[in-house]
């Protein structure tokens, strides 16, 4: 388990490769200073190892241009996807000056933000298709966070039934990281970013 405590969020990573598989076709990446909290999950299309070539690129290129704007990483992950599989990309950034959070997805990942002072739950809709090196739609959305918030993102081979109130029944990120590996199918590439907002 990938970790990260802080006084302004914690984080709890996990991830699995699919049943037979010695690697995972999905990647994952973070990254936090001082002003903002960058993450990211990427599922390369398929599984195993030609999925994986597809899918590291994101943490190589984040890595390098974390100080750059979601649709800069994205466009720039996609062009060097041409000639490879793909990727589903998702990206979520926490500002921690601004009190925002960011995020951006093309293909089939999903983001889940639930509120601690209300009963609403973000799920901002994905570009659908993947990142392939062609031209490529880019729409990122920003919400405003406080205090309490908790996030979760995770890639197609973590199946939730009801989300939402899977997340409002856990006390923070390390609850819900807990609940979901015990209540997901294993056996499928899977990979998911939990997060609690802090102050």
């Amino acid at each position: 388990m990938d970790s990260i405590r802080h006084p302004y969020l914690e984080v709890f990573v996990y991830q699995e490769a699919k049943e037979g598989n010695s690697e995972s076709g999905d990647t994952y990446f973070t990254y936090m200073n001082g002003d903002y909290f960058l993450c990211a999950i990427a599922d390369g299309l398929g599984n195993g190892p030609i999925a994986r070539q597809s899918a590291e690129i994101i943490p190589m290129i984040l890595t390098q241009y974390h100080h750059e704007t979601i649709d800069e990483l994205l466009l720039r992950c996609n062009v060097l996807m041409f000639q490879k599989r793909g990727a589903a990309v998702a990206i979520v950034k926490v500002d921690f000056n601004a009190k925002t959070i960011q995020y951006s997805c093309v293909g089939n990942i999903k983001f889940y933000m639930t509120r601690r002072d209300d009963d609403k739950m973000i799920y901002p809709l994905p570009v659908m298709g993947y990142l392939s090196g062609r031209p490529q739609k880019i729409r990122t959305q920003t919400y405003a966070y406080k205090p309490g918030d908790l996030f979760l993102f995770h890639s197609d081979g973590v199946v939730l039934g009801n989300p939402k109130k899977t997340m409002q029944n856990c006390s923070g990120a390390y609850d819900l990281h807990q609940t979901l590996i015990h209540t997901i199918e294993h056996g499928d590439d899977a990979t998911f970013i939990a997060g609690s907002l802090l102050q």
